[in-house]
């Protein structure tokens, strides 16, 4: 093999290693079941430096979201080196380091559409704002929940909706409003630019396929649960 031969195979075998995906990503996105994961362990590790922890080692991580440790180190040394074997790894470290990986830096403005329980429980919560979730406007189509405060935000008219989503940039909206109200909603929010909705209902929604709905339904998820905990 003469020199430039050496060279262009050098050369080659650069540019083929830094284009090639690391395990757990299809190109510069992760897959599905690494992002889900990733998740869980940003919940553990959130909670985890409220308790006041520094440090946290990939049992206790494994202990809080029942995913076995070896995973856990595999799942993180795809990203880098964040942990020391004894040591454990750095709580706020990981933290700032899974948020990039997720691209959750930074703040993100969503809608709230439904005022009712399930809706104030949601807007209530603190939960999103450490995340750097903002929820920019709620929506209710009661005349009796329209100018009430709840979580700091003021209820709105939901014939309102589409201006406001677009006055406010909002591309996630979170349903949390009867199964027979849901389509409409949803409609609207799609129709308003809204790309990703979280679905409280129990309604099947129907919308285009550039947009991503992820529906939550306490009962089923228990149901899952329960199903491998009996078996």
């Amino acid at each position: 093999m003469t020199s430039d031969q050496k060279s262009w195979t050098v050369r080659h075998n650069a540019l083929v290693t830094a284009q090639s995906p690391l395990p757990g990503t299809t190109s510069d996105r992760l897959t599905v079941g690494v992002a889900a994961r990733l998740s869980r362990y940003l919940q553990v590790l959130t909670q985890a430096k409220k308790m006041g922890k520094e440090r946290i080692s990939s049992q206790e991580i494994a202990d809080y979201t029942n995913i076995n440790a070896t995973q856990i180190r595999r799942d993180l040394s795809n990203f880098g080196k964040f942990g020391k074997r004894g040591v454990g790894y750095s709580i706020e470290s990981l933290l700032s380091e899974i948020r990039k990986i997720l691209r959750t830096q930074g703040q993100h403005n969503i809608a709230l559409v439904g005022a009712g329980r399930l809706g104030q429980a949601i807007a209530s919560s603190a939960i999103f704002a450490e995340h750097g979730i903002n929820i920019a406007a709620v929506f209710d189509a009661s005349p009796g929940m329209i100018g009430a405060d709840i979580g700091g935000a003021t209820v709105e008219d939901e014939r309102r909706l589409k201006d406001v989503v677009r006055d406010k940039n909002i591309v996630v909206g979170v349903l949390a409003v009867p199964a027979g109200a849901a389509q409409k909603v949803a409609d609207d929010l799609v129709d308003a630019g809204v790309r990703i909705i979280f679905n409280y209902s129990e309604a099947l929604l129907d919308v285009p396929s550039d947009v991503t709905v992820h529906t939550s339904n306490p009962a089923v998820e228990l149901l899952h649960a329960l199903y491998f905990h009996l078996t």
